[in-house]
């Protein structure tokens, strides 16, 4: 009787559920929006935004300085823009692997903030711009640059693990004034100095650059010229090599040299003396300074007739 009286006491009503405010669908949205911008930021990050932009800048003041007018450094500028975007998405995109087994947290891949195949994406396409902004410079000189880009893919893709990593820097930084030149009328080459100039500072900007990353580059198989010679070797190879670019443009140029060229000249001397066998970052920033002053004295060099 007990369980009986129990099971007919009346049992309590379960609560209606509430109905859905009406801004909930666009509570979902919002994580959505956030996973796109964080994408976004993710495959700007992983194009390497700072170099890009450099060598783009460069490439603008040089055609300006070369009297090819705003709508000629337009055309430079977004041709190396495009190009030099598809390199660093092509460098990431290829280091995957290896900057999964080091840990580096700070790409964007790795993070996981963008996925491989938008940044393989993204490196195709930026290629593919390249081709038609290149050309709308001239026939010859989008050839150059082309080939340039060419060289930096091809750096990413098979010489970064070999002895010869610092050819397709100095191909890639070599061409660049020639890109300037060519679209002047009567599309002329740039001076030898120029080239060899541009050249060498690539090259040191190639060992500067592997400087800080020679152990984890030498942990997962990349064995190119700078991770063969160690890091102090590297780093006074990227000082001589920025010292010879130096040289160049300020012995290379017909005419006396400026108090500018001799004071840049005696910098960089002591710079490589000061930094030379230097492991660590203070090669690299050393490097790029003098690199900066380089530009400088570029910009000088490569004016109107």
């Amino acid at each position: 009787m007990p369980a009986r009286s129990a099971e007919l006491q009346p049992q309590p009503q379960q609560p209606e559920p509430r109905p859905r405010p009406r801004s909930e669908p666009q509570s979902k949205a919002r994580p959505a929006s956030v996973g796109r911008r964080r994408a976004l930021v993710g495959l700007l990050a992983a194009c390497h935004p700072l170099p890009a932009a450099a060598v783009t800048a460069l490439a603008a003041a040089l055609a300006v300085a070369a009297g090819r007018g705003p709508a000629g450094a337009a055309v430079t500028a977004a041709a190396v823009a495009s190009g030099q975007l598809s390199v660093g998405w092509c460098n990431d995109r290829a280091d995957l692997r290896r900057d999964l087994t080091t840990g580096r947290r700070d790409k964007p891949l790795v993070a996981g903030t963008v996925t491989p195949a938008a940044v393989t994406r993204a490196a195709a396409l930026a290629l593919l711009l390249c081709v038609p902004l290149s050309l709308a410079a001239g026939p010859l000189a989008g050839a150059v640059h082309l080939v340039g880009v060419a060289a930096a893919w091809a750096y990413n893709l098979r010489f970064k693990g070999t002895a010869l990593s610092w050819l397709p820097y100095a191909v890639a930084f070599g061409l660049l004034p020639a890109f300037v030149t060519l679209g002047l009328p009567g599309a002329p080459w740039p001076p030898p100095w120029l080239t060899a100039a541009a050249a060498l500072v690539g090259a040191g900007a190639h060992f500067a650059n592997v400087l800080p990353d020679i152990e984890d580059d030498l942990a997962t198989g990349v064995v190119g010229l700078p991770q063969r010679l160690g890091a102090r070797w590297s780093a006074a190879l990227a000082g001589l090599l920025v010292l010879g670019s130096t040289a160049a443009l300020v012995f290379g140029p017909p005419g006396r040299v400026t108090a500018y060229g001799w004071g840049l000249l005696a910098a960089t001397a002591l710079t490589v003396l000061l930094t030379a066998g230097r492991p660590g970052r203070v090669p690299f920033l050393a490097t790029l300074a003098v690199a900066g002053a380089d530009v400088t004295l570029l910009l000088v060099q490569l004016r109107p007739a």
